[in-house]
């Protein structure tokens, strides 16, 4: 086994009352547990403290405080192909020693001196056959390719066990702490996207839906970086993920409190949020249960304006058409851009093995660390 620097996965034994996953209480009790976390921060200075204590929380729950080492991404770019309005790359990023995240960037054709950075993290829509998994699917690149052509710089990347990774073994669903990875790669994935040429660090955004939606809070929850969250049928008081990737490791219950994905959501505040919901799944009380809630805190920070739900009744647990809309134009509002310019008529969808950044011709590195070898974190 190769030598690495060992962080201790002192979270990975969590016992079962240290986790509060999928569904794990009503509606009704949530509305009770948000009231009585009102009352627990009255004035600005009160949710400063709670959200610094959450904050904290998120962090030691998941592995990552302090933040391990920020070893070189060593990036690969290839394939690069011209679209309509914009460009696609793929991309693969060395997160840690040994371990490779995979991607797309996608960039406006006719890029303006200083873009917006949008994260894409994707959820747990999968197919059969693959050809159509995470960062593949139509509707991402729909969104992927009419953000590019708003002018911003987007990643969208692999969750673990999806995409390329596939091609090492991962399997989603039976990695220990897949919760912390998929954080890191989030927090790397932001280290080169600011590191990019002609980028603007004050106008970064971060949105996708189910799975990705909880990356997207999570992520804005903790990298101050981060200025515009846009999570997308996933905030609930009630309803914790029921993946590992989203609730897995201890980080809504510490020994100083507990917590759940709608003050996770509102810990980016007072900067733009955008709750996207639907009648379809668990945010389905949105508009009258974690909304009102995440107004009080933007409230206490004068700041009410910069946070907005976006509610689609009649509609289900996607990042469809509707929905893809509320983006462009909370975009447009924050970053001062066109939300005309997305023009969705506009996409051409590429098959998986366009996208794919491991091919015969750009082979997986040797020391790639493959599914069932130990993989850790290099210590800070």
């Amino acid at each position: 086994m190769r030598p690495f620097f060992f962080l201790v996965l002192a979270s990975a034994t969590a016992s079962h009352g240290e986790l509060r996953q999928g569904q794990f209480r009503t509606p009704e009790a949530a509305r009770e547990d948000l009231a009585a976390l009102a009352q627990q921060y009255p004035d600005k200075a009160a949710w400063k403290n709670r959200a610094a204590l959450v904050r904290k929380g998120i962090l030691e729950g998941a592995g990552l405080d302090p933040l391990p080492e920020r070893t070189p991404l060593n990036a690969v770019r290839h394939s690069l192909r011209k679209l309509d309005g914009c460009t696609v790359e793929n991309v693969s990023l060395e997160t840690a020693p040994g371990l490779f995240l995979a991607g797309n960037l996608w960039l406006p054709a006719d890029p303006p001196d200083k873009m917006p950075v949008v994260l894409a993290p994707h959820g747990h829509g999968r197919d059969l056959k693959h050809v159509n998994d995470g960062r593949y699917r139509p509707e991402k690149q729909t969104r992927h390719q009419s953000v590019a052509r708003m002018g911003c710089a987007v990643l969208s990347y692999d969750m673990v066990g999806y995409g390329d990774s596939r091609k090492l073994g991962w399997i989603h669903k039976q990695t220990p702490n897949v919760l912390r990875l998929q954080t890191w790669n989030s927090i790397r994935a932001l280290d080169f996207m600011l590191g990019l040429p002609n980028v603007d660090p004050k106008r970064v955004a971060v949105s996708g839906s189910s799975g990705g939606g909880t990356q997207t809070f999570l992520l804005a929850a903790i990298d101050d970086r981060v200025t515009l969250s846009a999570p997308c049928v996933m905030v609930s008081a009630h309803f914790y993920g029921g993946c590992d990737c989203e609730s897995g490791l201890p980080i809504h219950v510490r020994p100083t409190h507990k917590t759940n994905n709608a003050e996770i959501a509102a810990l980016i505040a007072p900067k733009p949020l955008l709750v996207i919901s639907c009648g379809g799944d668990w945010t389905r009380h949105v508009p009258d249960l974690e909304f009102p809630h995440l107004q009080h805190i933007y409230s206490l920070l004068d700041a009410k304006e910069m946070v907005e739900n976006a509610h689609f009744a009649d509609e289900k647990h996607d990042y469809g058409p509707n929905k893809r809309k509320a983006l462009y134009a909370f975009l447009g509002k924050h970053f001062g851009l066109d939300p005309a310019r997305a023009d969705e008529s506009r996409t051409r969808l590429l098959s998986h093995t366009d996208l794919q950044v491991f091919t015969e011709k750009h082979p997986l590195p040797a020391h790639a660390i493959k599914f069932g070898e130990t993989v850790t974190l290099p210590a800070p």
